[in-house]
């Protein structure tokens, strides 16, 4: 994965929360929800289960926000599909 133009975050909690942020949205994991994306009118995927950024490329993503639904991401399609998207 080219990694160019987007932001990782990874901060370390029992589990890791990880987010990847691109010019036009994110890929986060479960410790974060849609409906906080939606109150701000931001374009947000999330996918769980992950342990890092590689996991995030080859998950499912579970929840999407209406900005980015707007955007064509859409629930099952991949981490990877979705950064395509928000880059």
């Amino acid at each position: 994965m080219n990694w160019q133009g987007l932001e990782r975050h990874r901060i370390e909690l029992k589990r890791p929360l990880l987010l990847v942020r691109g010019s036009r949205g994110i890929l986060a994991c479960g410790y974060l929800n849609v409906e906080a994306f939606d109150r701000t009118g931001e374009a947000a995927a999330i996918v769980t289960g992950v342990n890092d950024f590689e996991d995030m490329l080859g998950a499912k993503i579970t929840a999407v926000s209406r900005a980015a639904a707007a955007a064509g991401v859409s629930p099952g399609m991949t981490g990877r599909e979705a950064l395509d998207r928000f880059r």
